[in-house]
């Protein structure tokens, strides 16, 4: 559409491309609720708080209007779903901005995955943008599908759905200064670069930030928040479905600091979002928690556009992006209509979209496996255990007195001591890693996934070692995904033949499948509401305090293979 004629439809002169008629503007910078027309050109508003006409025009009378919500952190394959169904999913709900990094695709498959990210984010209804995979792999002590260098990224910085560079896990290698950090972070100096630092306080933190890395999303505490804050970060709140920090950082949501805070989900899947919700769930629930409203909803839009850079949205105003969500009670949260760039949410929309062929099948490559194969091998009783914390990707760094059999610490549901093994799966050289986990409360039989962040091999937790032998075969027949076994037989599972990741299933499929496989985790004993995403997390490590790749047991305060 033409500057002349958004400024015509602007100022009345000509009947506007769209009207929403009758309802009430929310201002995120006043709070002030400004009545009057909604006049929109093309994908732009052009008009607020007069009488349009319009060549359509929608009924929104007594209805509150809000700008669209940006979830500023998020990895859609943790979705289980395509980029496509995560545009259905999601964007009714509200969200119509998703800033993604698709560093889990791209751990399977590099530089193929990102750019079926960015194919796919221009054919969706819903805006999604993308920050480059900065940790691929994340680190030196895991076995990836593939690795990428500063000299990989850059050709793609230029890219116009690109923002800059997704979330730095690599911490030490920042702060430690190692070469094929520096290369990276001197390549995007100047962008903006997302972070990733648990924990991370005092001069190890000013190190973190003087790299230019300018958002987080990792604080599990209102001082470590707060100390971020105050050193120039913005902080991200995150609410996915195994990483809840809400309840912890709503205190420290307020007026004041609510420019410089924003909403995220990091890994939230349909199952969750059916029975919770997105953003529109973390925002009813900042809301009980008690913070003023205005706050919240800033968070979620004005303040998540400008700590990326979106200067075109975030803003019920003239000139901004039609990213619009009709309420009726802001508490509530329950979008009533939804328009993206001007375009109503629907059927007809998304029916719309031109559907690119999905990348990275036949991904899933499982070694010769038996029962031997998940064996502890160890005459020392003093053991590492993994310990969970439900709710929390940060796991304990326990030590417990696991007495030998015949060589072989075997599992024991009496103390809530499973098996987890990691089983590298992609063809490059089958190492096979055992070790313990207490938290899962399982009793028998055994799960298995090649969800398992960020390398994506094959992880299993069990009782039994045939049980988990077969579990992970399973993974391998169907191209990956989640499998629950007990007794020889499989109960339940989801195939996820993208990149071992995604399904090619509608979102409502991936959700049933999720409920089955929760009930099915659920008749081995185990408690977690989450099972599968949790344990993904439990072989990331990045995150403190023990974790285990296909390397063996990390050390992750100490950035080291303990065994």
């Amino acid at each position: 559409m033409s500057l002349e004629t958004r400024i015509a439809q602007g100022r009345g002169d000509e009947p506007a491309d769209l009207v929403l008629k009758g309802g009430v503007v929310w201002d995120m910078v006043t709070g002030a609720k400004i009545p009057g027309d909604v006049a929109i050109c093309g994908d732009r508003i052009v008009g607020i708080g007069a009488e349009y006409e319009g060549k359509r025009v929608v009924d929104v009378t007594g209805k509150l209007l809000v700008p669209g919500f940006i979830d500023t952190h998020l990895h859609i394959e943790s979705s289980c779903i395509t980029p496509y169904e995560f545009d259905r999913c999601v964007l009714p709900r509200g969200v119509t901005t998703a800033i993604c990094d698709p560093h889990e695709i791209a751990n399977v498959c590099g530089l193929t995955g990102i750019r079926y990210f960015l194919d796919a984010s221009a054919r969706t209804v819903m805006d999604i943008r993308v920050n480059l995979s900065s940790c691929v792999p994340s680190t030196h002590m895991e076995t990836s599908g593939a690795i990428l260098e500063a000299e990989d990224l850059a050709p793609l910085a230029d890219h116009p759905r690109v923002i800059g560079l997704a979330e730095f896990m690599n911490y030490p290698g920042v702060i430690y200064r190692d070469p094929g950090c520096m290369a990276k972070l001197k390549a995007f100096e100047g962008r903006h670069i997302d972070g990733h630092s648990p924990l991370l306080r005092g001069k190890d933190l000013n190190a973190y930030i003087s790299a230019g890395i300018r958002t987080e999303h990792e604080s599990t505490s209102a001082p470590e928040a707060i100390e971020k804050l105050q050193k120039g970060m913005r902080v991200l709140i995150r609410e996915g479905s195994v990483s809840k920090d809400l309840e912890a950082l709503a205190e420290i949501l307020t007026p004041i600091t609510s420019a410089y805070l924003c909403l995220c989900t990091d890994d939230r899947n349909p199952l969750d979002i059916a029975e919770h919700g997105h953003l529109d769930y973390m925002i009813r629930r900042l809301i009980e928690k008690g913070c003023d409203p205005l706050a919240v909803y800033r968070a979620a839009s004005l303040s998540a556009a400008e700590a990326f850079g979106l200067k075109d949205r975030g803003h019920v105003a003239p000139g901004k992006r039609a990213d619009i969500v009709v309420l009726d009670d802001p508490a509530q949260c329950r979008a009533e209509m939804v328009f993206c760039g001007g375009v109503l949410a629907s059927d007809e929309a998304f029916a719309a979209r031109e559907i690119i062929e999905p990348v990275a099948r036949g991904s899933v490559h499982v070694p010769a496996l038996s029962a031997e194969s998940f064996r502890y091998a160890s005459n020392n009783p003093e053991t590492p255990v993994i310990g969970i914390w439900p709710g929390k990707i940060l796991t304990e760094h326990q030590t417990v007195q696991v007495p030998a059999t015949d060589g072989d610490k075997r599992p024991d549901p009496a103390q809530d001591l499973a098996r987890i093994t990691v089983i590298e799966r992609h063809g490059k050289n089958g190492n096979i890693a055992n070790g313990f986990v207490r938290g899962f409360a399982l009793k028998r039989g055994a799960i298995a996934s090649t969800v398992c962040h960020d390398h994506h091999n094959i992880a299993v937790i069990g009782a039994d070692y045939a049980d988990m032998q077969l579990a992970a075969e399973r993974l391998g027949q169907i191209e990956g995904g989640f499998v629950v076994v007990e007794g020889g037989k499989v109960l339940a599972e989801l195939a996820l033949p993208v990149a071992g990741l995604m399904s090619l299933e509608p979102f409502e499929h991936v959700r049933d499948r999720l409920v089955e496989l929760r009930e099915a985790a659920k008749s081995l004993g185990v408690e977690l509401e989450e099972p599968f995403l949790q344990l993904a997390f439990v072989a990331l490590p990045v995150i403190p305090h023990l974790k285990i790749t296909d390397f063996g047991l990390v050390d992750v305060d100490k950035f080291e293979v303990i065994g």
